[in-house]
């Protein structure tokens, strides 16, 4: 059974996914994933190239500010970089062989296709605001136009089968083992 793990920036996803380490359960990170096949990838390379132009990679090396200035032109710039990258984290997950993966685009993506179950990872958005202002020091209208652009809580809570509440209050691990209980027991009936 494979087991999609979800959230808005700063609801703890990674913080989940620590604790189900502690557990013996390793999650397969899309974005890290994404950024290694970015760096790593030939056929990336080749395509992101194609539609950037020449100045997307120096000397080998991703041109982060040329990609970021044509992803912001236009959403349509934005969805031909993610049709590119989406398809091969797909790839790279299905081949990895594992059984868990967080991605906070997960609906977004298409890569909810991949998986059976999904958890939700959610947080008050001031809990949320406050986590991202102080882990990556910036502005809170820029964590605030981030959220923006990221499907509500309330949209994702509805399409998955499982939430975590990381209200800094919630037990985490208490909420782990039920999920963890449900998904075996349900998988033991299928």
């Amino acid at each position: 059974m494979k087991i999609g793990i979800t959230g808005g920036i700063g609801s703890g996803k990674s913080y989940v996914c620590k604790r189900l380490a502690k557990q013996g359960i390793s999650v397969y990170d899309c974005d890290a994933a994404a950024k290694r096949l970015i760096r790593t990838s030939p056929i990336i390379y080749k395509e992101l190239t194609a539609l950037i132009g020449p100045d997307t990679y120096i000397d080998g090396k991703l041109n982060k500010a040329a990609v970021a200035q044509y992803l912001l032109q236009s959403e349509e710039n934005a969805n031909a970089i993610d049709a590119i990258v989406h398809p091969a984290v797909f790839k790279d997950f299905e081949e990895s062989g594992m059984e868990w993966m967080e991605s906070a685009i997960i609906y977004e993506s298409g890569i909810y296709r991949l998986v059976d179950k999904i958890i939700v990872v959610t947080a008050p958005d001031e809990v949320r605001i406050q986590r991202v202002i102080k882990r990556d020091h910036i502005s809170r209208e820029k964590v605030l136009q981030w959220m923006s652009r990221q499907w509500s809580q309330e949209e994702v809570r509805k399409r998955a089968d499982y939430e975590i509440v990381n209200d800094g209050k919630a037990d985490i691990d208490e909420q782990i083992e039920k999920i963890l209980l449900s998904i075996s027991h349900n998988h033991e009936i299928t």
